[in-house]
C-alpha cells in the first residue's frame, strides 16, 4: 500500500478533516469523520465504506496494513494534524468514512413472535448522549435505534467517538414522522414502553418479561412530548430515593435496557 505524505496545511485532501461544520460533511457526499484508534479499528471492520485515513506519521507503520485497500492514506506530522483539526491530537488516527444508507423500519423488526428491542429516541439533542444512547443500546442487544425527526444527527464527530464505533454495528433510522412509525411497531406486535416520571408509572422491577418491545425515551431537559407517550402502550418510570427526580437519558436507558432484558422470556 503506498502512502501518501501530506506536507501543507491548505492540501486538498485533508478538506473532509478540516473544522468544517458537521453538516457541511453530511451535505458533501454523507461523510463522517471516526477518530481513535478503537473508533477505526471498527470502522474498518464493519461493512461502511471508508473513504481515506488519516495517521500522524509515528502511526504509519502499525495502522497502515490494517487499512482497507480502496482507501487511500494519507500520512502527517502531529503538527500539521494538529493545525487541521485545531485542537492536539493524540491517537494520530483518523478515517472518513460514507454514511450508510438507513434501512426501511419494517426490514430491521424480525417477524413475530421473535423476539425484538428498539431504542426510540424523539428528541436527543446532544451529541455526547447520542454517542452514549448508541453505546448502551448495542451492548443491551437492540436491533436498532429509531431517531425522531429533532434528533441531532448520530454521526456527529463527537457522537461518533462516544459511540466508541457501536454506531458502525447498529442499524440507525432517522424518522420522518415518529408518531407514525410508533403505529407501525404497534401493527407488527410491538409492545411500545415510555420512559417517564411519575408516581403513577409502572415500576421498572415490576415490568414483566415482554419479547418485543420498543422503548422511547425522551429530550433531556423535557422527557417525553404527551403526544410520544400517547402513542406507546405502557408507562414505565425507574424508582429514585432521596429527593432525586431525574437521570442522565444515558444513564436512564442503561437502567431500563438492563432491566428488560436480563429477565427470561425477554427481548435479547
Amino acid at each position: 500500500m503506498a502512502i501518501q505524505s501530506i506536507q501543507a496545511l491548505n492540501d486538498p485532501r485533508l478538506t473532509p478533516y478540516r473544522n468544517l461544520k458537521e453538516r457541511e460533511l453530511a451535505r458533501d457526499g454523507g461523510r463522517f469523520i471516526a477518530e481513535g484508534e478503537t473508533v477505526v479499528r471498527r470502522l474498518f471492520a464493519s461493512t461502511i465504506a471508508v473513504e481515506s485515513v488519516l495517521l500522524s506519521e509515528r502511526r504509519v507503520a502499525e495502522i497502515a496494513p490494517l487499512c482497507p485497500a480502496s482507501a487511500p492514506v494519507f500520512a502527517a506530522s502531529d503538527d500539521l494534524i494538529r493545525q487541521v483539526l485545531g485542537f492536539k491530537f493524540h491517537s494520530g488516527v483518523m478515517a472518513c468514512g460514507i454514511r450508510p444508507t438507513p434501512p426501511p423500519l419494517r426490514s430491521i423488526i424480525p417477524p413475530a413472535p421473535g423476539p425484538v428491542v428498539l431504542a426510540v429516541c424523539e428528541e436527543i439533542a446532544n451529541a455526547e448522549n447520542m454517542g452514549s444512547l448508541i453505546r448502551i443500546s448495542a451492548a443491551f442487544g437492540a436491533n436498532a435505534m429509531i431517531l425522531g425527526e429533532r434528533c441531532c444527527d448520530p454521526y456527529f464527530r463527537q457522537s461518533v467517538r462516544v459511540s466508541m464505533g457501536t454506531i458502525f454495528s447498529l442499524p440507525i433510522l432517522r424518522s420522518e414522522n415518529l408518531l407514525a412509525d410508533l403505529n407501525t411497531m404497534k401493527e407488527l406486535g410491538i409492545v411500545r414502553l415510555a420512559t417517564v416520571l411519575g408516581e403513577d408509572a409502572e415500576p421498572l422491577d415490576t415490568v414483566e418479561s415482554i419479547p418485543r418491545i420498543a422503548v422511547a425515551f425522551g429530550n433531556e431537559a423535557q422527557g417525553l412530548s404527551a403526544a410520544a407517550i400517547e402513542h406507546c402502550d405502557r408507562r414505565i418510570t425507574i424508582p429514585m430515593r432521596l429527593g432525586v427526580d431525574s437521570l442522565n437519558v444515558g444513564v436512564s436507558a442503561a437502567v431500563v435496557l438492563y432491566q428488560l432484558t436480563k429477565k427470561p422470556g425477554a427481548a435479547r
